[in-house]
């Protein structure tokens, strides 16, 4: 019985903080990436202030959590906790490809681009902003694990990869801080799996991609442009 009051008032928890148009606009905004609370503000149009209040209230509930950039600590950036609510359904996005950049180009963004070739039509290709030599052996285990074929995947850089009409999405904290937001670039604040060098930290960092890839796979459809093919 104290299970299932504990699951109600969790529940009345989440509905309360949603409760109100500005929140319910905060989540709208976190379904696809995450955001830093500027960028927020500046997409919502809300003083810093409010956007506070609101933040601690949907906290509070559960429905988001906030954590530090790996790369500027001076950054904090907000995203959706999947398991606090049903997720709306998202408006659909057209582009001719989809291009996930890590740093490296060796864990993170590859994993993205090969579970995204699984999941969407759309074609994808992967780049690192300072890529390394080889992907990272725990990654290709990882992709094995779980029925990927990483070991013959190649690395590059954004400057060889990237296109001006491409929806691009920074898997890590680095990446993103040193492109830049745009309208046409996603944020996935995942944190880098390689600093722990364990087994479990590239699990974690696969659940967490792949929520994520399911969820844009469902928003984004593929529009004329060029025929780039998919790559990984």
């Amino acid at each position: 019985m104290n299970a299932e009051l504990n699951s109600i008032e969790r529940r009345a928890a989440v509905y309360a903080a949603l409760g109100d148009p500005a929140r319910l606009a905060v989540v709208d905004a976190l379904l696809l990436g995450d955001r830093s609370p500027s960028e927020l503000g500046e997409a919502l149009g809300l003083p810093s202030n409010l956007l506070a209040h609101h933040l601690r209230l949907l906290e509070q509930a559960g429905v988001v959590g906030r954590g530090r950039s790996e790369a500027d600590r001076r950054r904090s950036y907000i995203r959706l906790i999947p398991t606090a609510l049903p997720m709306a359904p998202v408006a659909g996005l057209a582009a001719p490809r989809v291009v996930f950049v890590c740093t490296l180009n060796s864990a993170r963004s590859q994993l993205a681009a090969a579970l995204w070739a699984r999941r969407s039509p759309v074609p994808v290709a992967s780049a690192g902003t300072h890529p390394a030599r080889r992907l990272h052996k725990r990654a290709v285990a990882a992709g094995r694990r779980h029925g990927l074929a990483l070991q013959d995947a190649r690395t590059a850089s954004v400057a060889e990869v990237l296109r001006p009409d491409d929806l691009v999405v920074a898997v890590c904290d680095s990446a993103y801080e040193e492109l830049g937001a745009g309208p046409n670039r996603l944020h996935w604040s995942v944190p880098d799996p390689a600093r722990v060098d364990t087994q479990a930290a590239f699990e974690r960092a696969y659940e967490q991609i792949e929520q994520r890839v399911d969820r844009l796979a469902d928003a984004v459809e593929a529009s004329r442009g060029n025929d780039a093919g998919r790559s990984g």
